[in-house]
């Protein structure tokens, strides 16, 4: 079983960002493996130690995200891909992934959910739309026979049971696994682990940032006596314009 797991190097998520020239400023910020990834990377170590197959680990991403992979090898990961890259937008993200995908023929690509910066949850859906296989997100439960996966998604008012044949993606999240931590082991065996970088593909770029804005401070909380409700309605529709 041939395991793909892809990563995203992101702020801690106790990070507090600062703005710098109107864009946040990530001088000095420690980073990550974003945590739904962890998640995703948690169960795909369990995946390759069931199959006895092999996991690699795929990072799009300039030389400053090779902490970050060296993290994911000494959870488990066997070797790793770096495209030497920016990850300029999920579109773009998502071809590299794609990629790399067709040139290896994996069985299965984990990724989180959404990565903790931006939020797009996209990659997935876009990566599993390039190679033609499907798509499960969010993936809470993942187990494998033979070449047929069972995965447990949430869906609009209650859960679903979904059934498929490798090749397929999954976003996965809580609770497919618990995050794994690197023992000391894992640590110095990842240091000798094979990491390769290789270039981008070209792609048209699809979307580019505007601007960047943080969000309006909050404004002072009026509170409304229980037993006023006539007062709270009209707050409502005067001030706050939300009826």
């Amino acid at each position: 079983m041939k395991i793909l797991i892809c990563i995203s190097h992101v702020p801690d998520t106790n990070a507090k960002i600062p703005f710098k020239d109107g864009k946040p400023d990530l001088a000095g910020l420690t980073f990550v493996i974003a945590p739904y990834d962890d998640f995703a990377l948690a169960r795909a170590v369990e995946l390759r130690d069931q199959t006895a197959g092999k996991l690699t680990v795929l990072c799009v991403g300039k030389a400053e995200t090779e902490a970050t992979i060296r993290k994911a090898l000494a959870i488990g990961a066997d070797d790793a891909i770096r495209v030497d890259a920016e990850p300029t937008d999920a579109f773009f993200v998502a071809t590299q992934i794609a990629d790399i995908a067709k040139k290896n023929q994996y069985d299965m690509i984990l990724t989180g959910r959404e990565s903790s910066d931006y939020n797009g949850g996209q990659v997935h859906g876009m990566v599993a739309a390039m190679l033609g296989i499907p798509c499960v997100v969010p993936c809470m439960k993942l187990d494998l026979n033979g070449n047929v996966a069972t995965m447990y998604r949430e869906i609009e008012g209650g859960k679903e049971v979904v059934q498929l044949p490798t090749p397929f993606v999954a976003g996965c999240q809580e609770p497919i696994a618990e995050w794994k931590i690197p023992n000391m082991r894992g640590i110095m065996t990842a240091k000798s682990k094979p990491l390769q970088v290789v270039q981008p593909v070209g792609v048209t770029v699809a979307t580019q940032v505007a601007s960047y804005e943080v969000p309006a401070p909050r404004g002072n909380c009026k509170m409304i006596d229980a037993g006023n409700v006539a007062h709270l309605v009209e707050m409502l529709k005067s001030e706050a314009k939300v009826i």
